[in-house]
């Protein structure tokens, strides 16, 4: 692309940090850069025409994981590390809840549940008989307990007949969260580029030299904000995983309310405007999921309209309205990636579909490591 020289000096001259990913992170990491120097050039790149990965794609969950999430991150952590995870988690939400405020994240707590079908009674079981311990674990963050029984009063269909109960999960209008984020990122003169791949980097002696499909740029530091999409940047401890979300047209006297959970979160569905909106079923195809490719497969589809028909919506007919996906980063830990990498290269990747919980908090520590 020939730039101007008008562009060039306006937009890519003496630019201070280049933030890659315009999502929860990299906002997030710009307007905690912005307090901490108030004059310098900030330049965010992005590579799609909204927010790419996920943080216009999530299903809007305020969550901090269900029982089963939790017992099964036992199994791979220490209990300390568990509850560090589910604290991060907290701290992250109400960050959030301050930045953005609850009017504008369109914020509803009616509280998260958990299903178990039929043919789960032994997780059923071992997460009832855990629920104690569990709430003894999260005390010192609630104050309270967090899991309880509670009768299946939705009338959901080949489940176990009771859920468990969680009173402190809610829910967030994901648009008007980022739309919110990208106005006071401009409101605070950060400059956002978008439909820019960034193919490549290499660092020179006091700056970070950007290669993009669109332009090369000098930055003096990089920051890498691209989760799901940062093995392309060669950050190899993070694998994409696609997430398949489908909403349905508006349901007469719909009486669902909340965020629910199936199959240790593999699958996730909520109300919103009269709707449902459901996703999940990575787990049918993990080696297929693993990919930067948005867009859906019959494989995954067909399941979710099968549990929407035959468990979420058993009496009450439904028609489809859309369909999208969105590009989580995952690996073999949790705990989210965030780290110098180099001088003058930072990176804060790997949320574990987590983002909405965790995303603020990561910008604002990805950010306090910058020099």
């Amino acid at each position: 692309m020939q730039l101007s020289y008008w562009e060039y000096t306006s937009w890519l001259s003496d630019i201070d940090y280049t933030i890659v990913g315009s999502g929860i992170v990299g906002l997030s990491s710009a307007l905690h850069l912005r307090k901490r120097f108030p004059d310098a050039n900030i330049l965010v790149l992005e590579q799609g025409m909204l927010p790419q990965g996920a943080s216009t794609k999530n299903a809007g969950f305020a969550c901090f994981g269900s029982i089963s999430e939790i017992l099964e991150d036992l199994t791979s952590h220490s209990e300390d590390e568990v509850v560090a995870l589910v604290r991060q988690r907290i701290s992250g939400l109400q960050r959030l809840r301050q930045n953005i405020g609850d009017t504008q994240l369109q914020y509803q707590e009616h509280g998260g549940y958990e299903l178990f079908t039929k043919r789960d009674d032994i997780l059923y079981d071992e997460c009832v008989s855990k629920i104690d311990m569990i709430n003894a674990m999260l005390y010192p963050i609630f104050n309270a307990p967090v899991y309880s029984i509670k009768a299946n009063t939705f009338g959901f269909n080949q489940i176990q007949e009771n859920y468990i109960y969680n009173a402190f999960e809610g829910q967030i209008h994901t648009g008007m969260m980022m739309r919110c984020m990208l106005d006071k990122a401009i409101l605070n003169k950060i400059k956002i580029l978008n439909n820019v791949t960034v193919k490549g980097f290499y660092e020179k002696e006091n700056s970070v030299q950007l290669e993009t499909d669109m332009f090369s740029v000098s930055t003096k530091k990089l920051v890498l904000a691209t989760n799901g999409f940062a093995s392309q940047l060669d950050i190899k401890q993070v694998k994409p995983a696609r997430a398949q979300v489908l909403i349905t047209k508006p349901i007469k006297n719909l009486s669902i309310k909340g965020t629910f959970h199936l199959d240790k979160g593999y699958y996730y569905f909520r109300n919103i405007d009269n709707r449902i909106l459901f996703g999940g079923g990575r787990n049918l195809d993990f080696s297929t999921e693993k990919t930067t490719i948005l867009g859906q497969t019959t494989l995954v589809q067909n399941e979710l309209e099968r549990l929407l028909r035959e468990v979420i919506l058993p009496n009450t007919p439904f028609e489809i309205a859309q369909r999208w996906s969105g590009i989580m980063g995952v690996g073999s830990q949790k705990k989210p990636i965030v780290k110098q990498l180099s001088e003058n290269v930072y990176c804060g990747v790997r949320l574990g579909g987590m983002g909405v919980a965790i995303g603020s908090q990561v910008g604002v520590d990805l950010a306090n490591l910058v020099n």
